[in-house]
């Protein structure tokens, strides 16, 4: 997207919020448009102030960030939603990405990285701290799965096109980068993603990382 990020932050910790919101400061083209405090908060937070990308805690005391993405990627053309967690290996981290979210981010990581992950997120990326990719990657692979033979399934349904651009995107690489390694533009490559998450169910960039992913790990 161009243009001004339009960005709301929910956690329960008002400190955190402060923190975040003196780091997107730096940023010009992010814009903090509004704050909530709990998950109770989110939907009618997004519906008046029509933020691009929701930054979400997991846990917070009364609804939290799963049950609260839930609600967000439920209403009609929803914000992007970026997870946020305090540990790498939250279990509510698997939770979120199921619930929609586009990406998670560690609440220790530099302000760079804050700032990098908000705008790849609202350029329709994804984004996962590296020890959080790591977590993740890891309970694909020990965890019994039952559905390896229909991630399989799914990923024989994509042209070999779409599929290249689906190994790029477990990869961690943009749009932009994919590109480049299949001779092809950034707008192409969105568009036969968006026609590989169709085809495979997946929700979002992440979800289709993680389909890879389950696709290769053995039995």
């Amino acid at each position: 997207m161009t243009g001004t990020v339009r960005v709301l932050l929910v956690d329960d910790d008002p400190m955190v919020r402060r923190a975040f919101r003196m780091i997107l400061a730096t940023a010009p083209d992010l814009e903090v448009v509004a704050e909530a405090s709990d998950g109770h908060e989110v939907v009618g937070a997004v519906q008046a102030h029509r933020p691009d990308v929701v930054v979400m805690d997991l846990r917070m005391p009364l609804r939290d960030g799963v049950l609260a993405t839930q609600d967000v990627t439920a209403l009609p053309d929803p914000p992007t939603v970026l997870a946020v967690t305090s540990f790498s290996s939250d279990r509510q981290v698997l939770a979120a990405l199921s619930a929609g979210a586009e990406g998670f981010l560690l609440k220790d990581s530099s302000p760079e990285e804050i700032v990098a992950a908000i705008r790849a997120v609202a350029r329709g990326g994804g984004a996962l701290s590296p020890s959080v990719s790591a977590y993740v990657i890891d309970q694909v692979r020990t965890a019994p799965d039952p559905r390896q033979d229909a991630a399989r399934a799914a990923l024989d349904t994509l042209t070999e096109r779409q599929r290249a651009i689906a190994e790029g995107v477990h990869a961690g690489a943009t749009n932009e980068e994919i590109g480049a390694q299949l001779f092809l533009s950034a707008a192409t490559v969105k568009t036969h993603l968006s026609e590989a998450l169709l085809r495979t169910g997946a929700a979002n960039r992440v979800a289709l990382a993680v389909l890879v992913e389950q696709a290769r790990a053995r039995r």
